[in-house]
């Protein structure tokens, strides 16, 4: 479900503000994204920001792209097909040339591709391709790329700009960023467009930039910008408390995990008790209302519903108890676990009024049980982190493989075990079941104390018609004034 924001500042916003009204014909979009100001960074480097990403997939599209409501359209490949087994995807590329006028070859791109994905990458979405025995150049035009195990998602994975195709900081499109910036410092993306017919060419541009959430949501409100991107919970109030023209306001109804990990082992959080009674504690329907998001709805375990080969996960059963029901008993553990030495949990978030409204979430409900709750400044001197991630995929195997020995400080030997053994399956069936195996070791060990999902937002104009949201929280700069064709999902 498309999660649509009810709240009162924008059932009343009738009142026009200065950016309600917006001339269509203003010039080119203008397009912030949260954060940093956007950088060309090779994926291979290490983790993307918010800002980067949307740079990247807008200058340096990969083999296959996603359009505007998330699905999956060619990119470098003009088409490709999968063999009956699921272990061979065959990409024709594109006649397609690099800045410089020489033509792209399937020979680099599979180099690129290899590099992304190679031990020594920091490429931050490599273990989601780890089902890949090989990626090799058929031809000058024909790249395959070989599989130990069938992966149904491989395409998603493909799609997202970390494994866009960038060669030394040269990408094939669908833009590319012009010398001249814009008015304001912006980056300036042009691209030229075929007629349907390909007998006419035309010119389109935008301007691309980067900004703090409250100057790009206050720009939005005055008319300055025409899109606002990478919106999360931590910003959501800023919003909130803004005049917004109504209807501007947009949610993806993104898929992921938002939750608390233990930050290192050898404290407290190593016993499973502890683990358990603080996620048990946590009244994660008060934490969701207060976002105030429809569709919104607290979570209890690792896995979400309609993931890819898995049945849905089986609801808990202290998590429908309320918590006021639930919590003489909780007191009780508590008290028997800790004794009067109660221990202090220090717990790292982000900066934000949204970070804020859980921090006070996780104190009202932690102290209860008599213990004591601090914000740590950094992940280092925490007990507990956040992690808040969109998943590539509809693929539970990026859900649990966050939670493997080597990658969590706190894991289970017995969960690696059955995600190791599902990497290989052959058979879907088993391979499912493997996951399922995995998922319930997890949620039983309470190796991640899940509260809700990710919350990704946008700030989208009238003028912006080619904007949909989508579960990737990915979102396309091209044909941004263009409605988005009726069958997307």
């Amino acid at each position: 479900m498309v999660r649509r924001y009810l709240g009162p500042i924008l059932l009343a916003a009738v009142a026009l503000t200065p950016g309600a009204c917006r001339d269509k014909n203003e010039g080119a979009p203008k397009v912030v994204v949260i954060g940093s100001e956007p950088q060309l960074r090779d994926p291979a480097a290490g983790p993307l920001s918010a800002p980067d990403a949307v740079l990247l997939s807008s200058v340096a599209q990969g083999l296959v792209q996603f359009d505007a409501s998330g699905n999956i359209v060619g990119g470098l490949a003009e088409r490709w097909n999968v063999s009956d087994d699921g272990l061979s995807y065959i990409f024709r590329i594109a006649s397609t040339n690099w800045s410089d006028g020489r033509k792209v070859s399937a020979q680099q791109v599979a180099r690129i591709l290899k590099r992304s994905i190679a031990a020594s990458s920091g490429n931050s979405l490599k273990d989601a391709l780890g089902a890949v025995e090989d990626i090799v150049a058929m031809t000058d035009r024909v790249i395959e790329i070989r599989l130990r195990a069938p992966r149904p998602n491989l395409l998603a994975i493909l799609a997202q700009p970390e494994f866009a195709v960038l060669r030394g900081g040269d990408g094939t499109g669908p833009f590319r960023i012009a010398a001249e910036r814009g008015p304001e410092g912006q980056l300036r993306l042009t691209r030229d467009v075929l007629s349907p017919d390909e007998e006419e060419t035309h010119h389109d541009q935008l301007f691309l930039s980067g900004g703090a959430a409250k100057s790009a949501i206050r720009d939005f409100v005055d008319g300055k910008s025409d899109l606002v991107l990478g919106g999360t919970f931590a910003e959501l109030p800023f919003a909130e408390a803004a005049r917004l023209p109504r209807g501007t306001l947009r949610f993806d109804p993104a898929m992921g995990l938002f939750g608390l990990i233990p930050v290192r082992s050898g404290g407290e959080l190593d016993d499973p008790d502890v683990r358990r009674i603080l996620s048990q504690a946590i009244d994660r329907d008060a934490f969701v209302a207060s976002l105030r998001v429809s569709g919104l709805g607290a979570r209890a375990t690792v896995l979400e519903p309609s993931l890819e080969g898995v049945a849905d996960p089986p609801p808990l059963g202290w998590a429908s108890i309320p918590i006021a029901q639930r919590r003489p008993q909780l007191i009780a553990q508590a008290e028997r676990k800790f004794g009067a030495q109660k221990p202090a949990i220090r717990v790292f978030l982000p900066p934000g009024p949204g970070a804020d409204i859980l921090f006070g979430r996780l104190l009202a409900d932690w102290s209860v049980l008599g213990l004591t709750v601090e914000r740590a400044k950094g992940p280092a001197s925490a007990d507990l982190k956040l992690v808040d991630s969109v998943a590539p995929s509809t693929s539970p195997a990026w859900f649990l493989r966050q939670f493997r020995c080597g990658v969590a400080p706190v894991c289970d030997s017995q969960a690696d075990t059955l995600l190791a053994a599902a990497r290989d399956a052959l058979v879907p069936a088993q391979r499912g079941a493997l996951l399922a195996q995995a998922a319930a070791r997890i949620d039983g060990q309470q190796l991640f104390i899940p509260i809700t999902a990710p919350l990704r937002w946008s700030l989208v104009a009238g003028r912006i018609e080619g904007f949909a949201g989508n579960r990737y929280a990915r979102h396309t700069l091209t044909d941004l004034e263009q409605k988005v064709r009726p069958g997307g999902s």
